[in-house]
C-alpha cells in the first residue's frame, strides 16, 4: 500500500511542471515542489483580473512580431512552456500538429524561463515545431495574461479575441478541439 501511494504522489508530481523566477536556485534554500495535476476539463478563462480580449505582440525566434489582434478570426492558443518542463514538450508535437493541420487554428509558445534567445534557438533546433516561439520576461511578462501558476499554461483565445479557455497543465489537440467544438468552432476530424 505505501509503495502504491508513494508512486501516486510521484505520478503526481510529474503531472506538470511549476518553477517559480528568482535568485541563484544555487543560493536558494531547496523547496518542496508542489504538486500540479494535468489539465482539467477546459475552464471558462475569467476571475475579476481577466481580461477579455488580451493584447499580445511578442518578437519571436525567427525575428518575425507575433500580433494577437492580427490572428482575429481563427482561435489562437497561446502556450507558455519552459524547457525543463516535461509535460510541455510532450504537448509541443500536438500542438504542431494543429498548427500545421488545421487553417482556423494559430499556436503560438511563450518560452517562460531565464534563458537567452541564443540557448532557446538551440533548443529549439533540437525540438523543432510548426509554430512561432518567443521569449517571454518571467520578470515582466505579457501584461494581458496572468503569470503562470505553472507550467504549461495554456489560453484558447476565440476568433473574436476573447478568452474562451483556460487550461492549467498538459493539455492535447483532442481537447482543445472538443472545446472549440463546444464552443461552436468546427468539429473534430
Amino acid at each position: 500500500m505505501r509503495v502504491r501511494m508513494a508512486v501516486l504522489l510521484v505520478l503526481a508530481m510529474l503531472a506538470a511542471c511549476t518553477r517559480e523566477p528568482g535568485p541563484d536556485p544555487a543560493a536558494a534554500p531547496v523547496a518542496k515542489p508542489e504538486p500540479v495535476q494535468p489539465a482539467q476539463p477546459a475552464q471558462p478563462a475569467g476571475g475579476a483580473d481577466a481580461v477579455q480580449q488580451p493584447a499580445l505582440r511578442v518578437t519571436t525566434l525567427d525575428g518575425n512580431t507575433f500580433d494577437l489582434a492580427g490572428q482575429r478570426g481563427k482561435w489562437v492558443i497561446v502556450n507558455f512552456w519552459a524547457t525543463w518542463c516535461a509535460p510541455c514538450l510532450k504537448e509541443m508535437p500536438e500542438l504542431s500538429a494543429l498548427d500545421a493541420m488545421r487553417e482556423h487554428i494559430v499556436v503560438v509558445g511563450l518560452a517562460y524561463e531565464e534563458t537567452t534567445t541564443d540557448e532557446l534557438a538551440a533548443f529549439m533546433r533540437e525540438h523543432p515545431v510548426a509554430y512561432p516561439i518567443a521569449l517571454v520576461d518571467v520578470y515582466d511578462p505579457p501584461k494581458d495574461f496572468a503569470a503562470p501558476r505553472g507550467l504549461p499554461m495554456t489560453y484558447l483565445i476565440a476568433p473574436d479575441g476573447r478568452v474562451a479557455k483556460q487550461y492549467l497543465g498538459p493539455v492535447t489537440a483532442r481537447m482543445i478541439e472538443e472545446d472549440i467544438a463546444r464552443a461552436g468552432g468546427p468539429k473534430p476530424v
